[in-house]
């Protein structure tokens, strides 16, 4: 347990929150907050006297039998020790799940970065847009010479969308 303390001590949470996506690193931001508030709950606790002076109580109550009741069962208390077993090895399967979640995250946001890094090449080292020719798009894009065809021999002579996205221009 206490390997696993120094572990924890050593992670960069800002440099993990960053590379995680979005509803895990909320997700984590959530429980550090939580867990950094009961970790200072529990400092605040231990901070504070857990004896009692039952003088004080016996000078300013008159009833002594409740005062010496209630130093009996202070003095007879002994706190119940739980098997926290089970609920150690919930946290452990839903880390190692977590675990397991957060490499396949590693490995989907790998393989992203290559093809965007493809992708990013691949503009690059393209002509520009205004040294393209008609033949150069119909050689990148032969579906669009089709679609024209298709287009033509039902008469259809205007392009689904196009009013849509750029308006209609025809005044006559």
């Amino acid at each position: 347990m206490a390997s696993v303390r120094a572990v924890a001590k050593k992670i960069d949470w800002s440099k993990l929150s960053v590379s995680l996506p979005k509803e895990t690193a909320g997700s984590l931001a959530a429980f550090r907050k939580r867990n950094d508030e009961v970790k200072r709950q529990l400092a605040e606790l231990k901070a504070q006297s857990t004896t009692v002076d039952f003088a004080v109580y016996r000078k300013s109550l008159k009833n002594q039998a409740v005062i010496d009741q209630a130093e009996k069962a202070l003095k007879g208390f002994k706190p119940v020790a739980y098997n926290l077993d089970a609920q150690i090895k919930a946290i452990d399967q839903f880390e190692a799940k977590a675990v397991a979640k957060a490499q396949t995250t590693v490995q989907q946001i790998d393989v992203e970065l290559k093809d965007l890094h493809a992708t990013l090449t691949n503009i690059e080292d393209s002509r520009p847009i205004e040294q393209l020719t008609v033949d150069d798009i119909v050689v990148a894009k032969p579906e669009i010479t089709k679609n024209i065809e298709d287009m033509l021999q039902k008469g259809k002579f205007t392009i689904p969308g196009y009013k849509e996205k750029f308006g209609d221009i025809s005044y006559f």
